[in-house]
């Protein structure tokens, strides 16, 4: 709840929590995972989507796999990606990392 009461435009947020992404780019934030996964508004359905689809399947008692293993490569698109959004402005930004 405090990361939505604060978060502004432009912020940066840092999340695996698909369901806040959603709401905080409503907001105007930058929201990407630690896996490097930018979620932007044309990505989110998506990904909504396949949380929706995997909890149906758990709920119904199907086995659902869970991420692959953190990789160095993963560490690696996070950093790309997250200079990217820092060279892309100007100013102070607050990241929030959950």
């Amino acid at each position: 709840m405090y990361i939505l009461n604060h978060v502004r435009k432009n912020d940066i947020v840092i999340t695996h929590d698909i369901g806040l992404a959603s709401i905080l780019l409503q907001k105007c934030a930058h929201v990407l995972s630690p896996r490097g996964i930018l979620f932007t508004e044309e990505t989110i359905n998506a990904h909504l989507y396949l949380r929706y689809v995997s909890a149906k399947a758990r709920k119904n008692g199907h086995y659902v796999k869970g991420p692959k293993q953190f990789q160095q490569k993963h560490q690696h698109h996070f950093i790309i990606l997250l200079e990217k959004i820092l060279s892309n402005y100007a100013g102070d930004f607050k990241i929030y990392i959950e």
